[in-house]
């Protein structure tokens, strides 16, 4: 998520910021559901942030791993391939410390029918690479981004017990943090129409809401009219949805339009809604680890999510 070469300024200044934009109104808080068993969740965000994922980066040994993981894990769930398949490969030139230099990376791809409007998808996605290793140091990517698969993977596991009304293409991306990459092969090769495509959805560091008690929606200032059906959702144990980062007020590292693989869609024209946690201080760094993250606040935010996504199924081509 966001720029590797981000400056710490800018990333103070964006925690600073992030007080005044827009949050949720006040609203009933609702607790997590005791019901929920997220033993599958923590066990995916674990393994995908193990050391021998090796900071998952693209065209690495860690990477392929991981894409290996992630297959399992949608064949476990009974998640169909796409029409063109479950990997999507590709070869694009993308950013390095060193300098620009060729990628080889694989998008993973898995659809749940809708029952509703099967011929309308909801492309939820999610990108499962990091920045792999650095002057001898694994970066992990806890947060960024193996948070966000795992919120992808819980998701497609409700869905299949509880179907959607729309068809959900659900797509574990490559090549974000080497300027996007997979999103935008994705939308130059798309295995549907991408006039069949509703709206994009993505998930990018879902886990560490404890540095402001918020999951950051943006995108309604380009799409207003997705943001009312968001703000009746209530907050989850000690974590609410808010609503910002897109404004052309929103400058630098607090501007998120841009920020992540939704700016692939959002380029093509397609509807985008981006579900992210604010910055915090192992953003990009060594430390992004495991063990940093509170079960609890991740498990809030992907509820939230969760909710979010049924509120955008139940509403779309209506």
């Amino acid at each position: 998520m966001r720029p590797v070469l981000a400056s710490l300024t800018a990333i103070a200044a964006a925690l600073t910021l992030a007080a005044c934009e827009t949050t949720t109104p006040v609203a009933t808080e609702a607790p997590v559901a005791a019901s929920a068993d997220y033993a599958q969740l923590m066990e995916d965000l674990r393994i995908l942030s193990a050391e021998d994922m090796q900071g998952r980066d693209t065209g690495s040994e860690g990477g392929a791993k991981a894409r290996e993981y992630i297959v399992g894990r949608l064949e476990a769930l009974g998640v169909q391939p796409s029409p063109m398949g479950r990997l999507q490969p590709w070869e694009m030139q993308g950013r390095t410390r060193e300098g620009v230099k060729t990628f080889n990376g694989v998008n993973i791809i898995g659809v749940i029918p809708g029952t509703r409007v099967s011929d309308k998808y909801i492309v939820v996605t999610a990108h499962y690479d990091h920045v792999g290793v650095n002057d001898g140091q694994v970066f992990n990517g806890a947060d960024d981004n193996a948070s966000g698969v795992a919120t992808m993977l819980e998701l497609a596991r409700r869905l299949k017990a509880n179907p959607p009304e729309h068809s959900v293409l659900i797509v574990a991306l490559d090549g974000e943090e080497r300027s996007l990459l997979g999103a935008k092969h994705f939308v130059e090769a798309p295995p549907v129409p991408l006039s069949s495509i509703s709206m994009n959805l993505n998930f990018d560091m879902t886990a560490r809401a404890d540095s402001d008690g918020k999951l950051w929606v943006t995108g309604t200032y380009q799409h207003p009219y997705f943001r009312p059906l968001l703000e009746r959702i209530a907050p989850r144990g000690t974590v609410s949805l808010a609503f910002g980062k897109d404004t052309p007020e929103d400058k630098g590292a607090d501007n998120w339009v841009e920020a992540s693989d939704h700016a692939a869609f959002h380029r093509a024209g397609l509807p985008f809604l981006y579900f992210g946690v604010n910055y915090h201080e192992d953003y990009h760094r060594p430390t992004d680890d495991f063990e940093k993250i509170v079960p609890a606040t991740f498990q809030s935010s992907t509820e939230l999510a969760i909710e979010g996504f049924r509120a955008l199924d139940q509403w779309l081509d209506q």
